[in-house]
C-alpha cells in the first residue's frame, strides 16, 4: 500500500486541551460590492467531482483516480502521460461510490474498501488494473478478499518487503473484537495468526512486516501497549482513559517506536521515541509554540526515517527533519503561494510525488512533482467549474464561554456585503472528539454563498488543544459544551455581525445533537435548526452502539455519562433533547440514514414524533440507502436542496430554486410525512416476574443447532442439563462449535424460577455474577484481568441465561398470552426488558419427532435487540425448537432443534 505521506495533520480523535487566546474582533472583511455574488449551483459543492483522488502507481507508470460512472464515483486508471479521456474503468459499482483505495506495494493490484448501504461493514476488494474484462463485462473482476456478510474488516499493515501480503482484522467470530489474519492478495487465502481473546484493539508491525506490539483496551477504558512475545504478551506502556498513547511507526532500525502521548503531567500530546524492551522513552518533539497537540508525523518509505512533523493550530504548521524534503517542499510552496501542500502518494523510490494544493477557497489542485527535474505538472482541479473568486475567506477567531474558557473557532463571512446584521448558521462539527480546521469546507462555503455568516466553533471536548480542554467537556453534553456554541453566537451578535433574530444551527452526528440541544435548551437563541444523523436520546444512543465499539464503550461512559449508575442515567436523561422536546419552538429539519449503525434511525424518529404530536413544525428526510452521513451525491444534493429552502424560509437567506429532475425525484423519495412516523411504544416492565404454572423437570436433553452468519453455516451440538441441587435448580447449557466450546450455568429458584446466579465459561473468559436484592454483583475475568460487575436491576430477573427457555415453557401459555420480564446484558451491564407473546400453535417436526407446539415470540421491549421464537410442546412442556435473530451479529440466525 502507498500509505499516504501527508504533511497535513490528522483531524481524527485525540485526547488533548485548549489554547488560551484573547477574545478579538475578527480582523478581516471580505471585499464589499454591496451585493452577494451569483448563486453557485449546489452540484458544485455536493455533486460528483469530474476527477478526484488521484494516486501515482508505485512504478510511476500509471495514475489512478476516481471519476463518475453512471453518476457514481469509481476507480479509473490511465498512463501517466495519457489524457484523462484515455482512462480505463476499473470498477463499476453503481450503488455506492468508492471512497477509499490504494495500490498494492508491487502495483499489481488496486485495493479498495466498500460497505453496503452505509452499514459500515467494510470488506476489502482487489482488482487487477491490467486485466481485461471478461466477455460481456465492462471491468476486470474484483475479488472480495474478506468476504463475509456483516463483517467489518480492518487493515493493519501492508509490508513493503512482502507486497503480496496484507494483515487484516476480521470480526466474524466475535463482533466486538477482530481476529488477526494474514491475507494473500493474489489468491485471497486467509491464515489465522491470532485469535483475539484479550481485548486487542490494534496490532502494530515493524517496517519489515514483523508483528511487534498490540494495543489493548481495558474494561476501565485505559490503553495498554503490549509487546508480542513468543509465549504471550508483556505490558510495556499504558495510559489512562483520559490520556493518549498512540503508536505511529517503528524507527529505521525497527527497535524503537514513535509514539504520541500525553501520559502524566504534560497537557499537550508530544512525540516520543519509545523502546519496548527497556521501556525507556526520549522526547522527539512537542509543539515549538506550546499551543496545540502533536498533529502528524511523515516518514520516508525508502529510509523509514522521520522527515517532517505537523501541528494543527489556526493554520497547519510543518517542521522538517530532512533537508532535501524541506527543499522540495519549499520549492512547491514557492510555486503555489498561499496554499497548504499535502503529499498524498509517491512512487516506490519517492522520486515522484502526487501533490494536493488547497486553501480556504481552493478545494484541491492536483500536481505531479518530479524531484529530480524539479518539474511540477498540473493535473486537474477538483470541481473545476466552481468559481473560486466567489468563495469566501475563512478566518480563525476566539471568544470566551460562560465560564471564561477561551473557545477557538472559524468564521466565514459572505462575499460582497457588509459584515453587519447577517443571518447566521452555526455549523457544529461531529465527534464530538474531533475539530474543525482551516481550509476548504463545502458546508461553510455553500451557506456563505447563500448569504449567511457561518460559525464553526471548536467547543470544549474538541481535540487538538490539549487534554484539559478535552476533559473540560466530560459529562457536559448539552451543558457547558452547548454554552460554548451559544456564547459564540452572542459574541457575533455583540460585534454587530449577526442579526439575533436570524440565527440557525445545523450539523451532523454530534453536530446534529448540538442542533437539537440548542433548540431544546436555548429555545430563544435559534430561529431554525437542521439535525443531520443527530441523536435525540442519549440513553438509547449508548444502548445501541455497534458491537465493534466495545473497546471504547467505557470511554463513552466516562466522557458522556454512565447509564449504569443512577446519577449517570439521570444526567443523560436531562441532557437528552427528547426530554425537553416540549421546549422547542423553532422549526426543525431532521435528516437520517436508514442503515446508520451509530445513530439508529429511532433517534431521529423519536424527536420527529414528539414535535409532531405537540404541533411543532418539523420536516423529515430519510435515505434508505445511507448510514451515518450520506455518501451518494444524489442524496446529499436532495438534502441540501431541502435544507437551503428551509433555512431561507426561516432565516431569510437566499436559495437555489431550480433542481434537476433527478434531484427533484430523489427529494420526493426521501421526504417522509411526519404523520406516518411510528415510534415503538415503551413497554413498562414491573419489578416482579411472571408466575410460572409449572416447575422444571430434571433431565438431560440434546439439540442440533446451526449458526448462519456472514454466508456461512456453522454447526453446533448443544447439551441441556437440569439438576435438583440443594433446594434449587442448577441448569447447565454447553455448546460445541468448530471454534471452541462454551458453557452457561444458571442457579434458578424452585417454583418462581427466578435467576439467582450465572456462571459462564467461554475460552479465556469466565463470568460469575450473583443476583439478589434487585442487584447484580460479580466479576468478569479474561486472561487474568478482572472486571467488576455491579448494577441496579430495578427488579428480579426471569428467563435469562441457561434455563431461560425452560422458564418460558413453564408459563401458562395459551394463544394470545402476553407478559414482560427482565434480562441482564453482562457486557454492557444493563437491564434489557423483554416482552413475550404466544402467537399461536402449530405442528413442528424436528429430529426428535413431530410435536403440537405453542409458538412463542420474545422481543426486546425497547425495540432494539435479539428476537427469539420458541416452539413448546403442549404435551410435556419441552422446548422442541428455538430460532433467534441476533442483531449484535449483524442479523445472524441461530437455530436449535431437539434431538432427544
Amino acid at each position: 500500500m502507498r500509505i499516504p505521506v501527508t504533511l497535513r495533520a490528522r483531524q481524527t480523535l485525540r485526547w488533548p486541551l485548549a489554547v488560551a487566546i484573547a477574545c478579538t474582533t475578527p480582523a478581516f472583511l471580505p471585499a464589499q460590492t454591496g451585493k452577494l455574488p451569483p448563486l453557485i449551483d449546489r452540484e458544485l459543492f455536493f455533486g460528483n467531482p469530474e476527477i478526484s483522488g488521484a494516486q501515482i502507481s508505485p512504478d510511476g507508470k500509471y495514475i489512478s483516480c476516481l471519476k463518475p460512472y453512471k453518476d457514481t464515483r469509481n476507480i479509473w486508471v490511465k498512463g501517466v502521460n495519457e489524457p484523462w479521456t484515455a482512462a480505463k474503468l476499473i470498477t463499476n459499482d453503481i450503488k455506492r461510490p468508492v471512497t477509499q483505495y490504494f495500490w498494492s506495494r508491487d502495483g499489481k493490484y488496486i485495493l479498495y474498501v466498500q460497505d453496503q448501504g452505509g452499514d459500515e461493514n467494510f470488506n476489502v476488494y482487489a482488482v487487477d488494473p491490467s486485466a481485461a474484462a471478461a466477455t460481456g463485462q465492462e471491468v476486470p473482476a474484483a475479488r472480495n478478499l474478506t468476504e463475509a456478510k456483516g463483517v467489518r474488516a480492518l487493515i493493519y499493515a501492508v509490508p513493503r518487503n512482502d507486497p503480496n501480503t496484507m494483515y487484516v482484522g476480521i470480526n466474524d467470530r466475535d463482533k466486538a473484537w477482530h481476529d488477526l489474519y494474514k491475507l494473500n492478495i493474489a489468491t485471497g487465502e486467509k491464515t489465522l495468526l491470532k485469535q483475539n481473546t484479550e481485548r486487542i484493539s490494534s496490532w502494530i508491525f515493524d517496517n519489515a512486516g514483523n508483528l511487534k506490539l498490540a494495543a489493548r483496551s481495558t474494561d476501565k477504558g485505559d490503553t495498554e501497549i503490549l509487546r508480542v512475545d513468543p509465549n504471550g504478551f508483556t505490558q510495556v506502556y499504558s495510559c489512562n482513559v483520559f490520556e493518549t498513547c498512540n503508536p505511529l511507526q517503528f524507527d529505521a532500525a525497527n527497535d524503537k517506536l514513535y509514539l504520541e502521548t500525553n501520559k502524566g503531567t504534560p497537557d499537550l500530546t508530544r512525540l516520543v521515541l519509545f523502546d519496548p524492551n527497556t521501556k525507556s522513552e526520549q522526547l522527539v518533539e512537542s509543539d515549538p509554540l506550546n499551543r496545540v497537540d502533536f498533529g502528524a508525523a511523515t516518514f520516508s518509505e525508502v529510509t523509514n526515517k522521520l522527515v517532517a512533523t505537523a501541528y494543527v493550530d489556526d493554520r497547519t504548521r510543518v517542521y522538517f527533519k530532512d533537508p532535501q524534503w524541506e527543499k522540495d517542499y519549499d520549492f512547491i510552496k514557492s510555486k503555489l503561494p498561499g496554499k497548504e501542500i499535502n503529499i498524498t502518494s509517491t512512487t516506490r523510490d519517492e522520486n515522484e510525488w502526487m501533490v494536493v494544493a488547497s486553501s480556504d477557497r481552493e478545494p484541491g489542485e492536483r500536481y505531479l512533482y518530479d524531484r529530480n527535474s524539479k518539474k511540477l505538472t498540473f493535473l486537474y482541479r477538483v470541481f473545476d467549474k466552481l468559481p473560486r473568486e466567489s468563495l469566501a475567506r475563512v478566518k480563525a477567531i476566539s471568544y470566551k464561554s460562560s465560564d471564561g474558557l477561551v473557545i477557538p473557532a472559524y468564521l466565514t463571512l459572505p462575499v460582497g456585503v457588509p459584515a453587519k446584521n447577517l443571518p447566521l448558521v452555526a455549523w457544529i462539527h461531529g465527534g464530538p472528539w474531533g475539530r474543525d480546521v482551516w481550509g476548504y469546507n463545502p458546508y461553510a462555503q455553500f451557506f456563505a454563498n447563500r448569504g449567511y455568516a457561518v460559525l464553526q466553533p471548536n467547543f470544549r471536548a474538541s481535540t487538538g488543544y490539549g487534554k484539559k480542554f478535552l476533559n473540560a467537556g466530560n459529562n457536559e453534553w448539552g451543558q457547558k459544551m452547548q454554552d460554548d456554541i451559544t456564547e459564540g453566537v452572542r459574541y457575533l451578535v455583540s460585534q454587530g455581525i449577526v442579526d439575533p433574530k436570524r440565527v440557525g444551527i445545523a450539523g451532523g452526528s454530534y453536530g446534529g445533537y448540538a442542533t437539537l440541544a440548542g433548540l431544546a435548551f436555548t429555545p430563544d437563541v435559534y430561529a431554525a435548526g437542521v439535525s443531520y444523523v443527530g441523536p435525540s436520546n442519549l440513553i438509547t444512543l449508548l444502548n445501541s452502539i455497534p458491537p465493534y465499539w466495545e473497546s471504547i464503550r467505557t470511554i463513552f461512559n466516562e466522557r458522556m455519562g454512565n447509564p449504569n449508575t443512577e446519577a449517570g442515567k439521570a444526567q443523560l436523561i436531562r441532557q437528552s433533547p427528547l426530554t425537553s422536546a416540549n421546549k422547542i419552538k423553532a422549526p426543525l429539519l431532521v435528516v437520517q440514514g436508514a442503515n446508520d449503525p451509530r445513530v439508529n434511525k429511532a433517534e431521529s424518529e423519536q424527536i420527529v414524533a414528539a414535535l409532531r404530536d405537540r404541533g411543532s413544525p418539523v420536516e423529515y428526510l430519510l435515505a434508505p440507502d445511507e448510514g451515518h452521513g450520506f455518501a451518494r451525491p444524489i442524496n446529499s444534493l436532495a438534502m441540501f436542496a431541502a435544507a437551503e429552502k428551509f433555512l431561507a424560509k426561516h432565516l431569510g437567506g437566499r436559495y437555489q430554486e431550480s433542481m434537476t429532475p433527478a434531484i427533484s425525484t430523489r427529494l420526493a423519495q426521501l421526504t417522509v410525512d411526519p404523520k406516518t412516523v411510528v415510534v415503538a411504544k415503551k413497554v413498562e416492565v414491573a419489578p416482579s416476574a411472571p408466575k410460572p404454572a409449572y416447575d422444571l423437570t430434571p433431565g438431560v436433553t440434546t439439540y442440533k443447532g446451526t449458526l448462519e452468519a456472514g454466508g456461512q453455516t456453522i454447526p453446533m451440538d448443544l447439551t441441556h442439563t437440569i439438576k435438583d441441587t440443594a433446594g434449587v435448580w442448577l441448569v447447565t447449557e454447553s455448546a460445541s462449535m468448530p471454534m471452541g466450546t462454551m458453557s452457561d450455568e444458571s442457579t434458578v429458584s424452585k417454583g418462581s424460577l427466578l435467576l439467582t446466579r450465572r456462571l459462564i465459561h467461554q475460552g479465556p473468559a469466565t463470568v460469575d455474577v450473583q443476583f439478589a436484592d434487585n442487584k447484580a454483583t460479580g466479576t468478569m475475568s479474561v486472561n487474568g484481568q478482572n472486571r467488576p460487575i455491579s448494577a441496579d436491576l430495578g427488579g428480579v430477573l426471569f428467563a435469562d441465561g441457561a434455563g431461560a427457555n425452560d422458564a418460558i415453557a413453564a408459563l401458562p401459555l395459551a394463544t394470545g398470552y402476553t407478559t414482560t420480564f427482565r434480562n441482564f446484558d453482562i457486557m454492557s451491564q444493563q437491564v434489557k426488558p423483554r416482552q413475550l407473546k404466544v402467537v399461536g400453535s402449530e405442528s413442528v417436526t424436528v429430529p426428535a419427532g413431530t410435536f403440537d407446539a405453542w409458538k412463542v415470540m420474545t422481543t426486546p421491549a425497547e425495540g432494539i435487540g435479539e428476537t427469539t421464537t420458541l416452539w413448546v410442546s403442549k404435551a410435556d412442556r419441552r422446548v422442541v425448537k428455538v430460532s433467534s435473530v441476533l442483531p449484535q451479529m449483524n442479523g445472524a440466525v441461530a437455530t436449535a432443534e431437539l434431538v432427544k
